[in-house]
C-alpha cells in the first residue's frame, strides 16, 4: 500500500514538473528556431496576459555600462545585438542576468537601417533560466551589476527583422505569422505600426495590402513618422528590431540599356563562400554579368575580405543578411531593392553553381555570351522569366576542395536533370514577391520561358569533397526547408539520397553520384581561363599565368582532358540541324562503366 501511494505521488510530481517545462518551453517561452503557427502562438508569443510595450523599449535610457540595443536570440543559442547607426560597442563582452559572461563579436551594418550589430553567445549556465534577460556591454575594467528590469530576449520564431522602404510602399519581413508554406495571415487582420510615442511624428497605423511567406507590403506613414516598424496582429504589436526612414530620394535609373543601369545582374545567398567565391564571379563577369549581390547570411571565414580586396575590380556589393532561414525573404528584399531596379535581368544561382551552354564551346570570343543569351531569349515583352534546368554533379573522386576550383574538380555527375534557377525581368514579379528560391510568382500579362537543354543549363557542383559537403549539414537557409540535423521529411528532394541526419561521411562517397562524365564546362574553362602555350591548351596551374581564382596552397598540375567534345573549326551557333547538334553535345558526355547504359 505504502509503495502504491509513494508511487502515486512521484508519477504526480514527474507530471507537474513535465507540465510546467511544457509550458514554459513552448507556450510561454518558445524555444528560438521553433515555428510558430495559428492563432494560438501567436496570442502568446508576445507575452501571457499583458501587453508589451515592444516598440518604445528601445527608446528607454539605457543603463550604466549599456547601449540602447535589441538582442535577440537567433540559432544554435547566438545572441544578435542590433545597436542604433553609427553606434559603437561600448563593451567588449556580454553580461547576462547570472553574471555569466561572454565575448561580443563585431558582425556588420544591417541594410537599410544603417544599424551596427554584434553576436555574442548565450552561455550554458544561462540557457537553464526562464526567462532569458536581453544582456548587457561591458568591459572587463567596469563592475556593472545587472539591472533587475531588463526585458527578455527576443526571440528569432516570432519577430518583425527588416524594412524596405520603396517608392510606392513600405516592404516589411517578419517571422513567425506565415510559418507554413502557402498558409499565409490575412491582411485584414494585420497592420503596419511605425514610430513611437515619445518619437517626433508619433504613432502611425497604415494597411497591409499583401501578405505572403515573411513579406508584408504597407502602406508608407505619413511624413515625419519614423522609427521601429512592427505589425499589429489583432491588439497585440509583434516584437521588432526593424526600423523605417523614408528614402533620401528616388532611385533613378541612367539612360543605357533602355532605362536600366545594368542588362544583367546576379544576386544570391552565402555563407562562408570565400574560397568559392572569385571563381563564381570572375566566371560569370566573363559571360556578361554586371553586377552581382551577396546577401550574407553570417560569414565567419574571409568572404568580407575576398569581396574588398580580391574582387576590388568587381562590381560586387555584400549586403549583410543575419536571418537564419530565411532565403525567400532575401531574394523578395533584392527583387524589391533599388538595384533590383537598376538591373534589367536578375539571374538568382548559389555559389556553387555556374550557367553553362554548349553552343559557347567555339565562338571566336565566349565573352557577354550570358548576356546576349538573355537579351535574345528575353526579347519577346511578355517573357518575365528565364528558366535553366540543373544537372548536379559529385565528389568526382576528390577528398578536399579542388585548388584550381570546382569547375576543373568536379567532372562527373548524375544523369537526371534536377529542378531549375530562373533569371527575372525587373518589374515582371508579382507584387507579392512571391518566391520559392528557384523560381518567382508573376504579374499578370508576363511568362515564363524555359531554355532548351541545349541552349543553356546550370551546373550544380553540389556534392563535393565531403570536408565542403558536410558544412550543409550546419543550416539550411530556406525557411520552408527541415535543417538536414532534424529526422523529419527524409525523402525530400532537398536532402541527399542515402544520407541520413547525421553529418557521418558515408562509405565510398568520393564515387558517389557520379553516372555521367561531362567535362564540357571543364574544358570551356580551360581554353578560357587557362593558358595557351606552343604545344597547345595547358593548364600551369604551378608556373606561367594560373587560373585567375586558382589557391595555390596545395596546388597541382592539371593534365589535359582525353578527347575535345567540339571541333574549333564548326561553329554550332550556325547549325540548323537539331538532330546533330544533339549528337554533338551528347559526345561531351561519357557514360562511366557500371552507371546507365547510353
Amino acid at each position: 500500500m505504502r509503495r502504491s501511494i509513494r508511487a502515486t505521488v512521484v508519477f504526480g510530481l514527474l507530471a507537474c514538473i513535465s507540465a510546467a517545462y511544457l509550458y514554459l518551453q513552448f507556450v510561454r517561452y518558445p524555444f528560438a528556431g521553433d515555428s510558430v503557427a495559428g492563432n494560438f502562438r501567436v496570442r502568446y508569443a508576445v507575452g501571457q496576459g499583458k501587453e508589451q510595450s515592444l516598440i518604445r523599449e528601445s527608446y528607454s535610457a539605457p543603463g550604466r555600462g549599456e547601449s540602447p540595443v535589441d538582442a535577440v536570440l537567433v540559432s544554435d543559442w547566438e545572441v544578435l545585438l542590433v545597436l542604433p547607426p553609427a553606434a559603437t560597442l561600448s563593451g567588449d563582452r556580454c553580461l547576462f542576468q547570472n553574471g555569466a559572461f561572454s565575448p561580443v563579436r563585431p558582425f556588420g551594418v544591417l541594410f537599410p537601417s544603417n544599424r551596427t550589430t554584434a553576436r555574442c553567445k548565450l552561455p550554458r549556465s544561462v540557457r537553464r533560466l526562464s526567462p532569458f534577460r536581453q544582456p548587457i556591454l561591458v568591459t572587463d575594467s567596469v563592475a556593472v551589476p545587472f539591472p533587475a528590469d531588463r526585458p527578455e530576449l527576443l526571440r528569432w520564431n516570432f519577430l518583425v527583422y527588416e524594412a524596405l522602404p520603396t517608392a510606392s510602399d513600405v516592404v516589411v519581413f517578419a517571422k513567425g505569422l506565415n510559418s507554413r508554406q502557402g498558409v499565409n495571415f490575412p491582411t485584414d487582420e494585420i497592420r503596419c505600426v511605425f514610430g513611437d510615442e515619445s518619437g517626433p511624428g508619433g504613432i502611425a497605423y497604415t494597411r497591409v495590402v499583401s501578405s505572403y511567406q515573411e513579406v508584408f507590403r504597407c502602406l508608407p506613414p505619413p511624413p515625419g513618422v519614423y522609427g521601429k516598424v512592427s505589425l499589429d496582429v489583432g491588439g497585440r504589436i509583434m516584437p521588432s528590431v526593424a526600423y523605417y526612414r523614408p528614402p533620401l530620394q528616388e532611385a533613378s535609373p541612367s539612360a543605357t540599356s533602355g532605362g536600366y543601369e545594368h542588362e544583367l545582374c546576379a544576386s544570391t545567398m552565402v555563407f562562408n563562400v570565400g574560397k568559392f567565391l572569385k571563381e563564381w564571379v570572375m566566371y560569370h563577369s566573363f559571360l556578361g554579368v554586371e553586377r552581382f549581390v551577396l546577401y550574407d547570411n553570417g560569414s565567419e571565414d574571409d568572404t568580407e575580405r575576398v569581396v574588398a580586396e580580391d574582387l576590388a575590380d568587381y562590381n560586387v556589393t555584400r549586403i549583410l543578411w543575419p536571418w537564419p532561414k530565411a532565403q525567400e525573404a532575401g531574394f523578395s528584399h533584392s527583387a524589391a531593392s533599388v538595384w533590383g531596379s537598376s538591373c534589367k535581368w536578375t539571374m538568382f544561382i548559389d555559389v556553387d553553381e555556374f550557367f553553362f551552354s554548349p553552343t559557347w564551346a567555339n565562338l571566336t570570343s565566349p565573352r557577354n555570351a550570358l548576356r546576349e543569351l538573355v537579351s535574345a531569349t528575353g526579347s519577346d515583352e511578355e517573357v518575365g522569366q528565364i528558366q535553366a534546368r540543373c544537372i548536379e554533379f559529385g565528389p568526382s573522386g576528390q577528398k578536399k576542395h579542388p585548388p584550381a576550383g570546382v569547375m576543373q574538380g568536379y567532372d562527373c555527375r548524375r544523369r537526371a536533370e534536377q529542378r531549375h534557377k530562373s533569371i527575372v525581368r525587373a518589374g515582371a514579379v508579382a507584387e507579392s514577391l512571391l518566391n520559392v528560391v528557384h523560381h518567382f510568382e508573376l504579374r499578370d500579362g508576363f511568362e515564363t520561358s524555359v531554355l532548351e537543354r541545349e541552349l543553356g543549363s546550370v551546373h550544380h557542383y553540389k556534392y563535393q569533397a565531403w570536408s565542403e559537403f558536410r558544412a550543409k549539414f550546419r543550416r539550411r537557409v530556406s525557411a520552408y526547408v527541415v535543417d538536414w540535423r532534424q529526422s523529419k521529411n527524409l525523402s525530400s528532394r532537398d536532402r541527399t539520397p542515402g544520407l541520413g541526419s547525421e553529418p557521418v561521411e558515408p562509405p565510398g562517397w568520393p564515387a558517389k553520384f557520379c553516372e555521367v562524365r561531362d567535362l564540357r564546362l571543364k574544358e570551356f574553362s580551360q581554353r578560357w581561363f587557362g593558358t595557351e602555350t606552343e604545344s597547345g591548351l595547358k593548364m600551369k596551374v604551378r608556373t606561367g599565368r594560373s587560373i585567375p581564382w586558382e589557391q595555390r596552397t596545395g596546388a597541382r598540375r592539371f593534365s589535359p582532358p582525353a578527347f575535345r567534345p567540339f571541333n574549333d573549326r564548326e561553329n554550332l551557333s550556325d547549325w540548323k540541324d537539331r538532330t546533330k547538334l544533339l549528337e554533338v553535345l551528347n559526345e561531351g558526355t561519357e557514360p562511366m562503366l557500371g552507371s546507365a547504359k547510353r
